[in-house]
């Protein structure tokens, strides 16, 4: 199998995590969002123990809210020791109200509003990750009619393309993100940061993209980033602590993708930044990674009830399912990949090639196309693995689609972590 956590029985049937896939989907119904609770805690425990162990202390993982966002996760990975990147105060919210420890937020986002950096500062949020001049002239501010002095990371732009999709990629000078080194533009950011009375300048943060398998662009920025911070102690005297690397490695979705060995990475990282810190006589500075993805993605499962089969003569057969782009955008955006499976018939073979179609009035409301699996009837259960990541966090009601519920498995049985929206929570905010 694709992840170490899932087995088959000799019935044919799937298992996460020691519970039945299609005991969990009669129990709480499909379309349904599956996370294996020690899969996740397990890639947490990679993270914190990996950067405890090569990196300088107090350097840590923040787990990226973007990519699985609920309060129960929130839980987790505090008790797991991680730290939380969040990207609105809808994010805040939901992390404090998981009883997350508002000091240890970092908080992102190109175009905080006034009502943003007032929500975060009245929660007393750790870190604010600044992205422009109007944020650093508005939060100090703001920061100085409340008496304090606001922790911050300047985000800077350091020109790589790591060879992501180009909807991921956020290292390149062109982007709506961060103030570019190049131009010189960043330097002069940093001295009117430093200027500030009200705002305590911690160091950097830049972000290269998203699915990277190898340590090698993450080393090109480390480089970047150790020449920027070593320009700005010869210019300001101002010697950075901490270097956000920003967010993280690969997932595989499918058989072909390579296996990453995040340790491994940490430490190939963590040699080449004191190779850089002795050539420009430069302390060591703290290193932050925002991993989201590959916290959650492989933890996931999203099972679905089959409604049919549609045959077209001398073009394509269609698979339909009970949910879709509703709860699984991924593939209309992207294209990205998925495997697919037969929960009830893992034994049986899989000669019948079809797409997997939603159930939207969309034709592009697919899930994966051109796969095999044995001919679905109605009523099969169809798993889609590794949807732990920008499933849940990217779902919509479009059609009016209710979102699916969300389940941790734990010892082989499922507990409800998110109920399944109701059709009267369609319409709560209408009036």
């Amino acid at each position: 199998m694709l992840y170490d956590d899932l087995t088959v029985n000799e019935a044919g049937h799937l298992f996460i995590n020691g519970a039945d896939s299609l005991d969990l989907a009669k129990e709480f119904g499909t379309p349904l969002y599956v996370m294996d609770e020690d899969k996740l805690r397990s890639n947490c425990r990679t993270y914190v123990n990996a950067m405890n162990k090569y990196f300088t202390k107090g350097s840590r993982p923040l787990f990226a809210g973007k990519s699985l966002c609920f309060k129960g996760i929130y839980r987790i990975i505090d008790e797991e020791g991680m730290s939380a990147d969040c990207v609105s105060p809808g994010e805040i919210y939901t992390a404090i109200q998981g009883g997350f420890p508002a000091e240890k937020i970092y908080f992102h986002g190109d175009n905080k509003t006034d009502d943003d950096i007032k929500f975060a500062l009245d929660n007393k949020v750790g870190y604010f990750i600044v992205d422009n001049y109007n944020e650093l002239n508005t939060l100090d501010a703001m920061a100085g009619a409340r008496g304090i002095k606001q922790k911050v990371l300047l985000r800077v732009t350091v020109g790589i393309d790591p060879h992501t999709q180009k909807a991921i990629n956020t290292g390149r000078i062109d982007c709506q993100f961060g103030v570019p080194i190049d131009t010189g533009q960043a330097s002069d950011f940093v001295k009117a940061c430093l200027a500030k009375k009200n705002l305590d300048l911690r160091g950097f943060h830049s972000h290269i993209g998203s699915e990277i398998f190898e340590p090698y662009p993450f080393m090109m920025q480390i480089d970047l980033l150790m020449k920027f911070a070593n320009d700005m102690r010869g210019a300001y005297g101002f010697t950075a602590e901490t270097l956000n690397l920003g967010g993280g490695f690969a997932v595989r979705y499918t058989e072909s993708d390579p296996e990453i060995d995040i340790e491994g990475n940490i430490r190939e990282l963590s040699e080449h930044l004191q190779r850089k810190s002795e050539e420009y006589d430069f302390p060591v500075p703290q290193i932050l990674l925002e991993p989201g993805r590959s916290i959650v993605a492989n933890a996931g499962t999203t099972l679905y009830t089959a409604g049919g089969v549609k045959e077209i003569n001398g073009y394509r057969n269609y698979i339909t399912v009970d949910g879709g782009m509703t709860d699984n955008p991924r593939y209309a955006l992207y294209e990205s990949p998925y495997t697919v499976v037969a929960a009830g018939r893992m034994n049986d073979a899989c000669d019948f090639r079809c797409t997997i179609a939603g159930r939207c009035c969309e034709s592009g409301d697919l899930i994966q196309e051109n796969i095999m699996l044995p001919k679905a009837e109605r009523g099969d259960i169809i798993a889609v693995l590794g949807t732990g990541a920008y499933n849940f966090a990217m779902s919509s009601n479009y059609n009016r689609v209710t979102r699916p519920a969300l389940v941790f498995v734990k010892d082989g049985k499922g507990r409800l972590a998110v109920r399944r929206q109701t059709f009267e929570d369609l319409v709560a905010c209408d009036l």
